[in-house]
């Protein structure tokens, strides 16, 4: 007599289902990065209440915002090479470059895009906190990059 339990497997091992390292370590400097960059909007507001020592804090800020950013996007290098996931490069850097051109723009003083980009580079990394931490970042097992291979190829013969 065949059971339902004889009839079906688990899709996939538990422990494929757990990050691995690299993506341990890119959940951490995302954070990091997030935590960074929500003090730059308060360093920017005592500047504008009048204590100019803000401004100081702000340009502090900015360097370990934008050193974290990089960081980041190491992080992200190693997990498309290690786990083959590109989407965590491809979005760290487009929040990257939009910090990177965002940092010159206030050293330069031009607050008309200054500002905005802050605001846009603030929502997208907290998109990209939270899409790290929902997915679990882990390799892709042998068999399923076989089956992507196999399907490319079969879509080639068409």
């Amino acid at each position: 007599m065949a059971t339902t339990v004889d009839r079906f497997r688990p899709a996939a091992p538990v422990s494929s289902h757990r990050t691995r390292l690299a993506g341990r370590v890119l959940r951490a400097v995302v954070s990091a990065h997030l935590v960074a960059i929500f003090g730059q909007p308060v360093f920017a507001g005592v500047f504008l209440s009048g204590d100019y020592d803000g401004l100081r804090w702000h340009l502090a800020g900015a360097n370990i915002t934008t050193s974290v950013g990089y960081l980041q996007l190491i992080a992200a290098i190693v997990v498309w090479v290690r786990l083959r996931q590109v989407w965590p490069f491809l979005a760290t850097s487009a929040v990257v470059a939009a910090e990177t051109v965002q940092y010159f723009a206030g050293m330069e003083g031009a607050l008309w895009l200054h500002l905005p980009l802050g605001v846009i580079t603030i929502v997208a990394l907290v998109v990209v906190f939270i899409a790290v931490w929902r997915r679990p970042l882990r390799s892709r097992p042998p068999r399923e990059r076989a089956q992507t291979v196999t399907e490319q190829q079969g879509d080639d013969d068409e």
